[in-house]
């Protein structure tokens, strides 16, 4: 990870971009102090027996804030998890919900473990053991503290997850809401998988609904033809590139990865270069495409749009002066330190902060977790009665005209919201709404020069509300 030694670490960035949000409010000093800390973090070490050795593990969960509960946050296996690391991530998380007013509580969760290292089996064991652990600590539970993927967890893991808390309380009816983040199979959701991605991309369409932002980033027009660098392919990055290019018309003229990068100022087919990593387990050799060996260089290169997805810190002290984007969308958790935003605004540079701009995962599995309660999938009970009603009007509409309806338009109208559809509508709505409230503060308030605090303003009068609601 890239990081200049003169920088401040990630909590302290968080802490730092709180602090700089507040000077701007009216709050008690005992309500800020209280939103700014966090409540409780729990920390297990636990031994697993592998290849023929007990091996020790340490894991962290940290809960944030409980003026909503349960409390949410994903769990996180990586090699440089620690304590400071998985409290930031928490506080981002309570700052998150209440910006896109999903109701919970802000947390987070992490275990010290490079899952590369380890086969299939040996690491549902451990995830198992880990879940155990949080668990009886009601660490781990549907009212209580609802984890979800992160960095190194996907849907298998939290499949793992679900099935130990389901085998711990038997007789819990709503044990399947424990976790989100399933496969469709174990009670999941559609459209989970693609979320966060998702949500990058309808963030970046409602920027570009309002001139008045666009003007800010020196850009004008829409979408289509603007050139797009993504740093990172994995889950995130793949899904927003490949939304950007084929529904909005975007040049994806970069891709960045662990290897490499890969430039093409007429640009990538992200799915082929995405099968091409699949392959070849890198960018490295992709057929007409200009090599960097070091990638990181491209985030210096010319485009419209940057889309940092990888890791925190991946623009520092180090880079920010060279980086050329006049607009960043924050995929990633902490891509931009506070120094380098600083540097950016300076500059210019617009920035979609990470606290609004990657809430689509959050937002999607807040949806899960209301389908795991209400025990019934999303359109299954109105689908076929509106594309009865939607019939009946096409019928009645040829009746009295006397033509037919073309059968693009037809087949459009006549099919009923799947829940596949009906969470992308969910996940639309609830990033606009969430951009609009960010960019009235940001527009009426000459003090408040960019997003991410207008964004803090938002989210922490939000979570200032509830304490207040609570008697606090």
């Amino acid at each position: 990870m890239l990081q200049h030694t003169s920088e401040p670490s990630f909590r302290q960035s968080v802490d730092m971009m709180f602090t700089r949000a507040v000077a701007l409010m009216d709050l008690s000093p005992g309500l800020e102090e209280k939103i700014r800390v966090c409540n409780s973090t729990y920390t297990v070490r636990f031994g697993v027996k592998l290849r023929g050795r007990i091996h020790t593990f340490t894991g962290y969960r940290s809960v944030h804030s409980e003026h909503m509960e349960p409390v949410k946050g994903g769990i996180r296996y990586a090699m440089s998890v620690n304590q400071d690391e998985v409290e930031a991530l928490a506080a981002l998380m309570t700052y998150k919900c209440a910006l896109v007013e999903a109701p919970f509580g802000g947390s987070k969760g992490g275990l010290c473990i490079d899952p590369k290292e380890w086969e299939e089996d040996e690491l549902e064991r451990i995830t198992r053991r880990f879940a155990y652990e949080l668990i009886k600590r009601d660490l781990i539970h549907p009212s209580q503290n609802v984890p979800a993927p992160d960095m190194g967890t996907g849907e298998r893991e939290m499949a793992w997850i679900a099935d130990q808390f389901a085998r711990m309380h038997t007789s819990e009816l709503n044990a399947r809401a424990c976790v989100t983040g399933k496969p469709l199979t174990a009670h999941g959701i559609a459209g989970r998988v693609e979320a966060t991605g998702r949500g990058v991309q309808y963030a970046l369409q409602e920027f570009f609904r309002h001139p008045e932002d666009m003007k800010k980033a020196g850009l004008t027009g829409s979408l289509d033809g603007k050139r797009v660098i993504v740093q990172g392919l994995g889950n995130v990055g793949y899904h927003a590139a490949k939304f950007l290019e084929e529904e909005d018309g975007c040049r994806i003229t970069g891709v960045i990865e662990r290897d490499g990068a890969i430039f093409d100022p007429a640009g990538l087919p992200v799915e082929r270069v995405r099968q091409h990593m699949i392959e070849q387990g890198g960018v490295r050799g992709f057929p007409g495409a200009k090599y960097i060996a070091e990638g990181a260089r491209l985030l210096e290169e010319e485009c419209d749009i940057l889309i940092p997805a990888a890791f925190e810190a991946a623009i520092n002290l180090t880079n920010a002066e060279r980086i050329q984007a006049p607009l960043i969308i924050e995929a990633a958790n902490g891509p931009v330190t506070a120094g380098a935003d600083e540097i950016l605004r300076r500059k210019g540079c617009v920035i979609i902060p990470d606290m609004y701009a990657n809430a689509g995962g959050v937002t999607v599995s807040y949806f899960e977790w209301v389908k795991n309660l209400s025990h019934i999938r999303f359109g299954r009970m109105q689908r076929r009665q509106e594309e009865s009603r939607h019939r009946m009007l096409i019928d009645e509409l040829e009746r009295l005209t006397g033509q037919t309806v073309s059968t693009t338009f037809s087949e459009k109208f006549l099919k009923g919201a799947d829940e596949l559809a009906l969470v992308r509508s969910g996940l639309e709505d609830t990033m606009r709404g969430a951009y609009q409230s960010i960019a009235e503060v940001w527009r009426a308030r000459p003090e408040v020069t960019d997003l991410r605090t207008a964004a803090y303003l938002v989210s922490i009068g939000r979570v200032a509300a509830a304490y207040k609601s609570l008697g606090l």
